[in-house]
């Protein structure tokens, strides 16, 4: 949402840039204002809407809630750190064709592919370290905002996964 706000050239996108230019966090008051507006649009209205990887702690949760967008369902995929690390650094791009490969799970079939792979930087085993102790600072506090979560064991086939968040999201609510 903050790239397509920079790329559409919002008041929001505008206020963002620097801090995305320079690789910084944006201000939870500026990303909140840009998750209002694609919130507050008729498809989520109509339809609803899935947030990943937000809110990171309590506190935006509590502006999210305050600006009236309260998630009727909160999954978490608790998977070990190893196994997080493993599939963030193990997984690369191939910039010609827009393939996702893992080096383990699903690698190149030609030398030719392996040898032009992107990794992003952001998948350096030190950059996924820091990230991992960032969530596990704010998860216990998060999980506890979101009392009606439910916690899944990620670290299984992917299908498995998806089919467990499946028949939670369309079990009636309560």
């Amino acid at each position: 949402l903050i790239k397509q706000a920079i790329a559409d050239e919002t008041k929001s996108g505008h206020a963002c840039k620097p801090y995305v230019d320079r690789n910084m966090l944006v201000p939870d008051a500026i990303v909140l204002n840009i998750l209002k507006d694609r919130l507050g649009a008729l498809d989520c209205v109509s339809r609803g809407w899935v947030l990943h990887g937000y809110p990171k702690t309590r506190e935006q949760g509590e502006q999210l809630a305050g600006a009236g967008f309260v998630p009727n369902r909160v999954f978490f995929l608790d998977v070990p750190n190893d196994s997080v690390i493993e599939r963030l650094t193990l997984r690369a791009t191939d910039p010609i064709t827009g393939d996702r490969y893992h080096m383990l799970y699903n690698p190149p079939r030609t030398q030719t592919v392996k040898d032009r792979l992107k990794v992003s930087a952001k998948d350096t085993e030190e950059e996924v370290r820091a990230r991992l102790s960032n969530y596990h600072t704010f998860a216990e506090e998060l999980s506890d905002y979101y009392s009606d979560s439910q916690h899944l064991g990620a670290d299984q086939d992917p299908h498995t996964v998806f089919e467990s968040i499946e028949s939670m999201v369309v079990k009636p609510l309560p």
